[in-house]
């Protein structure tokens, strides 16, 4: 599998975001040494060549940039975030309550395309929001325990 860039400090992540024009970007915050964040970066890096006409895909090491693990409230890793011109695209996945981030790793490489391609030809169309296209039993769910409350 190839290789993805990985960014390194918030400057770097900002500059990807605010510079890439009428492509999909493709942000995965996680740590590289998680087994699920590794089994997300195969298949962002399978997808990276079919998609580059229509994404760009970068890794974040969440350690290198917790600035952003605040700001996009990032708790459970990998998470991949999805921007467009520079506005963050947000996906209705039907069974969690978080529209800023797919959480966790696609299951297969076909969703992965799938849902880039979605957000791609929404965000041609104008939309900040689009519906997922994932099978349902394909889109990892987690319970976010909080303590104390």
């Amino acid at each position: 599998s190839i290789k993805l860039k990985t960014l390194t400090s918030k400057a770097q992540v900002d500059e990807i975001i605010k510079y890439t024009v009428d492509r999909v970007v493709v942000l995965r915050f996680g740590s590289v040494q998680d087994i699920e964040t590794m089994k997300q970066d195969h298949i962002l890096s399978k997808c990276h060549v079919i998609l580059e006409r229509m994404a760009v895909f970068f890794l974040v090491d969440i350690e290198s940039v917790p600035i952003y693990q605040n700001y996009f409230d990032i708790s459970i890793t990998p998470a991949t975030l999805f921007f467009f011109n520079a506005i963050h695209m947000k996906v209705d996945y039907g069974c969690t309550q978080d529209h800023s981030k797919f959480i966790g790793s696609f299951r297969n490489k076909q969703d992965c395309i799938d849902l880039i391609e979605v957000i791609y030809k929404g965000a041609m169309r104008g939309k900040p929001i689009v519906v997922s296209p994932i099978e349902y039993e394909n889109i990892p769910r987690y319970e976010l325990l909080y303590m104390g409350i």
